[in-house]
């Protein structure tokens, strides 16, 4: 009768001694750091996530830099009435409010007035990037076009009601054969993005900064 009083004594005070240093843990140790061990036991067996770094903005959204003495440029034409015409040089952008109905020009470090007197004004050594918003054939004039032709524009003639259209052109200096210089999208209803106007198309690329 003894042993058994003895164990039932032993054990009741072995359960008030955990509950004792049970309590005493509680206190003495902060709660972060217990969720912390808790959450270290959990993480034990699971694979590493790796995680790739943040790529670097370039240059006119360019997915890689252009090397150096380089110039960017990226030319996306306007797409339906909302997506409207980029013209990108360095990072300098020409768009929102500079942007209108027809062909919109940027000549690099070079202001004018009518397109034609724009392109014909603009001295030797200038870059001329083009691109289409919602139409720019309709009051496009055979002068026009020859002008642009003169320019290197192989799809000027080509073009129709609508199209998507984008080009780079060099006054009194040649560009590179091997970069992007011009690119068209014809309307068409089957295949159109945005109703009665086709997507919008782009080019871009480095043009090297000793061709004069």
């Amino acid at each position: 009768m003894r042993g058994v009083l003895g164990g039932v004594v032993w054990l009741l005070f072995a359960s008030l001694t955990a509950w004792y240093l049970g309590y005493l843990f509680a206190v003495l140790v902060p709660k972060e750091t217990i969720t912390t061990s808790i959450a270290n036991l959990q993480d034990i067996g699971k694979k590493p996530v790796l995680r790739a770094p943040v790529p670097k903005r370039q240059k006119c959204d360019h997915w890689s830099p252009c090397s150096p003495g380089n110039y960017a440029y990226r030319i996306l034409s306007g797409g339906g009435k909302q997506k409207l015409a980029k013209i990108c040089f360095e990072d300098e952008l020409k768009e929102k409010g500079n942007v209108g109905s027809g062909i919109n020009i940027a000549i690099v470090n070079y202001h004018s007035g009518e397109m034609m007197t724009f392109i014909k004004n603009a001295p030797k050594g200038s870059l001329l990037l083009m691109a289409t918003q919602d139409d720019g054939s309709t009051r496009l004039k055979n002068d026009a076009k020859k002008l642009i032709e003169e320019l290197g524009s192989k799809e000027i003639w080509n073009m129709k009601f609508r199209s998507s259209w984008a080009f780079i052109a060099a006054k009194g200096f040649r560009l590179p054969d091997n970069i992007q210089k011009e690119k068209i999208n014809h309307s068409d209803k089957k295949k159109n993005r945005y109703g009665d106007w086709p997507a919008e198309i782009q080019i871009e690329g480095c043009i090297p900064g000793n061709l004069i």
